[in-house]
Parts: C-alpha cells; structure tokens; sequence
C-alpha cells in the first residue's frame, strides 16, 4: 500500500522537528503510546475492524535528547546547496558533477568550502587547476549550508505544506 510509505513529520515534545518517518511506522509510535496525533491531513486507513488516522504530524510523548542535526557533506547535498546549477557558468543541468574549487593535488581539501557543483564541460575545462588558473570565477563562495529545520526536512515540503509552521524558528 502506498498510503504506509508517505513522509511524516515527527516532533520531539517541546514541538520541535527531529524526524522524518513513514505513516506505517507513525501508526504503531500511536498504538504503542509512545507518539500522539498532532495533524491528520491525509484522511484514514480502514481495516476490518477499526479506522485510523493518516497522520502528517505526530509529536513523541517523551522528550528525546539529541545533537543538533547537522548536513551530512555528499554529493547530493552540495548539488542541493547549490540549487543544481554549475556554479562556474551558472546553468542548470541534469549532469552535474562535483568540483574541488582548490584541487586536492594542491592541498585543497573535501569540505563544503572547497566543494562546488559543475557541469561537465567547466569541470574539464578547470581541469586539475585553480579556478583562477582556468578562466574560471565563482559567483560566492562555497560555504556551509543552514542547519536549520526548514532546510533539512525542506525536500519534504513540496508535498507537505501543513509542515511549514512546524519547521519555522527551528
């Protein structure tokens, strides 16, 4: 069913965002009492016996302790950073590929400051050079993304409106 897989918003109990699951798994945090209904914009799941809510949100009734998320530095991400757009030319490609600014050759290393999206043909045309070195001009510079909520469970959004305010301030 594909009703069990959808994205739910889970929330610790002081309301703030900490995860993501699938309605299936929110179901039993409900049935077990380990999470309650915060939103159900989905309508319900009927069974032989009982209907239950698909939930959008639900909120943990115990407050989990944890790290701050951070973003995980992968390639998805940095494409994501950088809106899926070679930050050498500034186009939008379905072939994107990840470019050190300072190649590691000359001590340039893999974080976010030193990675960038690219296409291609820049990627080629950059080769194992510096950017300045090849023509090249970053329009910024590459930098961390925002560990905010909104950012981290924003892929989640498109189809999940109603998350908004609970994402906000977080």
């Amino acid at each position: 069913m594909k009703n069990l897989h959808e994205p739910v918003l889970v929330l610790n109990a002081n309301f703030a965002p900490i995860n993501v699951c699938t309605t299936k798994r929110a179901i039993v945090l409900m049935l077990t009492g380990k999470a309650s209904l915060v939103l159900n914009g989905r309508g319900f799941i009927q069974t032989i016996s009982r209907s239950f809510p698909r939930p959008s949100i639900i909120r943990l009734g115990m407050m989990i302790k944890r790290p701050r998320p951070r973003v995980k530095l992968n390639k998805r991400e940095i494409f994501r950073r950088d809106n899926y757009t070679c930050q050498y030319c500034g186009q939008q490609k379905k072939s994107l590929t990840v470019d050190h600014v300072i190649p590691r050759r000359l001590g340039g290393g893999h974080t976010w400051e030193n990675l960038v999206a690219a296409c291609a043909a820049c990627n080629h045309r950059k080769g194992g050079r510096t950017a300045e070195q090849a023509g090249l001009r970053l329009p910024q510079n590459p930098a961390v993304p925002s560990s905010s909520a909104y950012y981290i469970f924003g892929r989640y959004v498109g189809h999940n409106n109603e998350w908004v305010p609970f994402l906000e301030g977080w």
